[in-house]
């Protein structure tokens, strides 16, 4: 009865009390249990709470009473004493946290090989990585573990891994969803968003978390939109091509991409070529600003007030401090710091004006497929290459979404990327729900859960 049902079909289910929320817990956890110590994919589980539909949530966001680590040995027997706003609503909705996810080490990279657990298996082929940091999220949509997950992203940690485990991944405007309980790595990019099997669930999803904090300074005022019914609405939109975007793809990448440019013709979408900063500078300008931020984030983990002292800290950690601390200091501030800032700043700009002519931008989240565990060790800045076509979203801190569109010569997914307006995450829904309508992710996300059947 359950495989391959939805967040909104399982609740529907539950609220019709055709079947009850216990059962559906116990039939992911026997998921869990099963395939977690091949996939590598729950750090902690919680056996012993009761709610509705199961989530898998990143082990970045603070549970109160369930253990969180951020991946790290610094966080081992961390115990939050508060809870994140995203899991509050999530929890005040009657969704079921039922474990927190693997994830690369305070979100340090792309592949989850940086954590200290172990890095996560790509459902897809066990021997090459799911992506990250959200890695241990998208691998248990893809695997079925779970309907839905919940990532957090600084610069591609959703479209990434949803792109590579054959998922969808959003990833919402910068302060559309708060940051409030999230173990932060870079604070001016750092954005909560779901993974799941449709585009209804990330509606749903996203409707349930986006929205005013009082606690995240950050965060939005402006309104949220009835995302699941402006998804619904037949809509015509103009797609902006940029040939930047487009460069050094992987052919059966780039075939992808451009097949699926064809169905939004075929739709009734319009085409334009536009022109856009190239996103190598994006590459610049995250490199400094995030490894500034996070060697701010991480000096408070001194081992006096709670975890393990900095010696547990891994290498990628210590050398992002490294780098950070060197761009903040005193007489390189204005050479790298602060001349990255005005980069950024030129990035939003150029973006707000393609805006003016189209309603998106499309693109893939990364110029290859899945690459095999173990390759990360070869590229010092692997991560940065991975997210060449994410950072520029992220630094401008636009919604963007990651949807599947194939598959390559080695039966590995394939993602689309559409970048949208500030705030206008219902139009990137509804362009990827009309996607879906007419094309099922050409049967991706059914392919991965028939590979971890009952």
């Amino acid at each position: 009865m359950f495989p391959g049902k939805t967040i909104t079909q399982l609740k529907s289910l539950i609220d019709e009390k055709k079947v009850s929320a216990s059962e559906v817990k116990e039939y992911f956890l026997k998921r869990i249990k099963k395939y977690n110590a091949k996939l590598n994919v729950f750090l902690t589980l919680d056996e012993k709470s009761e709610g509705g539909v199961p989530l898998a949530v990143k082990d970045n966001f603070c549970t109160k009473g369930l253990r969180t680590t951020a991946s790290s040995k610094v966080l081992d027997s961390f115990i939050p004493p508060y809870e994140s706003t995203v899991t509050t609503r999530l929890k005040k909705e009657k969704l079921l946290i039922i474990g927190k996810t693997n994830m690369d080490a305070w979100a340090h990279g792309s592949s989850t090989e940086t954590s200290d657990y172990g890095p996560t298996k790509n459902p897809w082929d066990i021997t090459r990585s799911p992506g990250g940091s959200s890695g241990g999220s998208a691998a248990s949509v893809s695997a079925y573990l779970t309907p839905g997950g919940i990532g957090s992203e600084t610069a591609g940690s959703i479209r990434q891994p949803a792109s590579w485990s054959g998922v969808v991944g959003l990833k919402p405007t910068y302060g559309r969803v708060s940051r409030f309980g999230v173990i932060a790595m870079g604070s001016s990019l750092d954005c909560p968003g779901p993974l799941t099997l449709n585009t209804e669930d990330a509606a749903y999803l996203l409707s349930i978390i986006a929205g005013h904090d009082p606690l995240d300074a950050t965060s939005s005022p402006l309104p949220t939109e009835n995302y699941m019914d402006e998804m619904k609405k037949r809509k015509s939109y103009t797609i902006g091509i940029s040939e930047d975007y487009f460069e050094g793809l992987d052919p059966d990448v780039a075939k992808a991409i451009e097949k699926s440019i064809e169905v939004y013709k075929k739709i009734g979408f319009k085409t334009k070529k536009v022109k856009l900063l190239s996103p190598n500078y994006a590459i610049s300008v995250y490199t400094i600003i995030q490894r500034a931020e996070v060697s701010s984030n991480l000096a408070r983990y001194d081992g006096i007030r709670y975890g393990n002292d900095r010696t547990t800290f891994g290498t990628e950690a210590k050398r992002r401090v490294m780098l950070g601390t060197y761009t903040l200091s005193h007489g390189y501030y204005d050479a790298f710091y602060k001349k990255a800032q005005k980069v950024r700043t030129l990035i939003i700009n150029d973006f707000k004006r393609v805006f003016n002519e189209v309603n998106f931008v499309i693109g893939t989240p990364t110029p290859i497929t899945a690459l095999k565990l173990g390759e990360f060790a070869k590229y010092p800045f692997f991560g940065e290459l991975m997210d060449k076509f994410n950072e520029p979203a992220a630094m401008a801190g636009i919604p963007a979404i990651s949807i599947p569109v194939g598959l390559d010569r080695s039966g590995l997914p394939i993602g689309m990327q559409l970048m949208g307006n500030y705030f206008r995450e219902s139009d990137i829904l509804n362009a990827s729900y009309q996607f879906e309508q007419e094309t099922d992710y050409f049967s991706v996300i059914k392919k991965g859960i028939e590979n971890y059947k009952d």
